[in-house]
């Protein structure tokens, strides 16, 4: 069956995992050759419909016809074309101009071959912002819930990745809303800042539109407005070489690469706190942690996370490197480079943010292991309040921080040297000298008076920042994830 010889023939080649493991078949699909040669022929209908209706000699049966055969696209030949040409608009040209012979002399009139390849990567970008966009929302949105179902929790801050003043679940979670707010705003900008190449020509002067209407400069113009127009924009770039400027790339990838700064540290943050058992991400009943260790609970969803986003920094190299070497109107030492990093940048960011939605979504906490660790190293915390609480009822300040200080060596020996548990509060109140406070102890000791305004500063932030980005997208957010592998 040839079919099924076709399946086993795709197992003898390398498929890239971040299309045949992880990307969604949206975002897939964005950067298929489906998508990217149906854009070109409509491109191609565009431009003959403005050269129509501005007065060059394109009829309506031409249009129709070009129209009619949009989608139907003879892969083969294409690729049989351009084994000949060694040019793939060319082959392309053929290929369309062969299922529409009335067209045929029409097709591609005035432009060059970065009217289509060049416009078709900026509806792509604009295309692939639209995907993640969303999803980026969703995940905003369900670490936001996240936030304010945890504002309360009191748990140990870490700084040097030591204990610290406490602070919330929920403002630790606010950390990661505060930079994918960031992200947000970044990738909404960018999305909005890209404009349409259009019809510019050889090297961006519009001669030959120019030569094609006669010397009308109006109607270039004019031709320009309507195809950018046609194409889903709102403005085109006023100047260009004979591609737009790649420094659009940068503006668009580095955006991409610092949310996978952002979701890197996330995810690292949640490896930490599940080695410490106060957080884990979800994990499927039949999952396997280890194939030796099968208590194991690996936090592999981050792991996967960690790994791709490094991946998705790192392109950020390409963009910046393929600008800085762009000889005068352009040299085509772009062009091989661009067709694996303006999609591998835009499928890996896919992919996180659908596997970072599917943690936030499933994230477990363990309130009595974190009350444990804060019951270790709260008596060390507290002993400023202790301090304060003896001076209110007439101690003397010098008197008892030296006592606190003997008490508290002893009992970090105790924890240190011998793996005990932190006996201070016991050592306090063993010690008559303590006596005026024993009474009011457990109320000094609240974890819930050690967290400052985390859970205020919590409600505050999603309420004014993060609840009224999410707006837009709410017909969006029902979609959950449910990770294939």
């Amino acid at each position: 069956d040839s079919s099924l010889l076709l399946c086993a023939e795709e197992f003898n080649k390398y498929r890239s995992p971040l299309v045949s493991r992880y990307a969604s078949k949206e975002m897939a699909y964005n950067f298929s050759d489906r998508k990217k040669f149906t854009t070109w022929r409509k491109l191609w209908i565009y431009l003959a419909k403005a050269e129509k209706a501005l007065g060059l000699p394109v009829t309506e049966a031409q249009v129709a016809e070009m129209e009619s055969h949009a989608e139907d696209i003879d892969f083969a030949m294409a690729a049989e074309e351009e084994r000949k040409l060694r040019h793939d608009v060319m082959a392309h040209v053929h290929t369309f101009a062969h299922c529409c012979p009335l067209a045929a002399s029409i097709i591609h009139l005035g432009a060059t071959s970065c009217y289509v390849g060049d416009n078709t990567d900026l509806i792509m970008l604009r295309d692939g912002f639209d995907i993640l966009l969303p999803k980026l929302a969703r995940v905003i949105d369900r670490l936001a819930n996240f936030a304010e179902k945890y504002a309360d929790l009191p748990t140990l801050g870490f700084t040097h990745y030591q204990p610290a003043q406490l602070t919330t679940v929920g403002k630790r979670a606010c950390l990661w809303l505060q930079d994918l707010v960031m992200d947000m705003r970044n990738l909404q900008r960018a999305r909005d800042d890209l404009r349409f190449r259009g019809v510019k020509g050889t090297t961006g002067t519009q001669a030959s539109f120019l030569q094609l209407f006669q010397g009308d400069h109006e109607k270039v113009e004019e031709l320009d407005r309507m195809v950018t127009e046609m194409a889903g924009f709102k403005k085109a770039y006023l100047v260009t070489g004979q591609t737009y400027s790649r420094k659009v790339d940068i503006d668009s990838l580095s955006h991409l690469a610092s949310m996978g700064a952002t979701i890197h540290k996330i995810c690292t943050d949640i490896r930490l706190l599940a080695n410490l058992k106060e957080i884990e991400e979800p994990f499927e009943k039949e999952q396997i942690g280890s194939s030796a260790m099968p208590y194991k609970r690996n936090p592999m969803r981050c792991e996967r996370c960690c790994s791709l986003a490094r991946h998705l920094i790192a392109l950020l190299a390409d963009p910046l490197q393929t600008a800085s070497v762009q000889w005068l109107e352009r040299t085509l030492d772009d062009s091989a480079n661009r067709r694996i990093s303006l999609p591998e940048s835009f499928l890996t960011a896919d992919i996180i943010l659908s596997t970072l939605q599917n943690v936030a979504e499933g994230l477990v906490v363990y309130p009595k292991v974190i009350e444990r660790h804060i019951r270790q190293e709260l008596p060390f915390m507290a002993t400023e309040n202790i301090i304060m609480s003896m001076v209110k009822t007439g101690g003397n300040r010098q008197d008892c921080h030296e006592k606190i200080r003997v008490l508290s060596q002893q009992a970090a020996a105790v924890v240190k040297q011998e793996g005990g548990d932190n006996d201070l509060l016991s050592r306090v109140q063993a010690d008559s000298y303590f006596a005026p406070i024993l009474g009011h102890l457990d109320n000094i000791l609240d974890p819930k008076t050690f967290v400052g305004r985390a859970p205020q500063q919590v409600a505050r932030f999603l309420s004014e920042e993060v609840r009224p980005l999410l707006e837009p997208y709410k017909a969006k957010m029902d979609v959950k994830i449910e990770l294939e592998l």
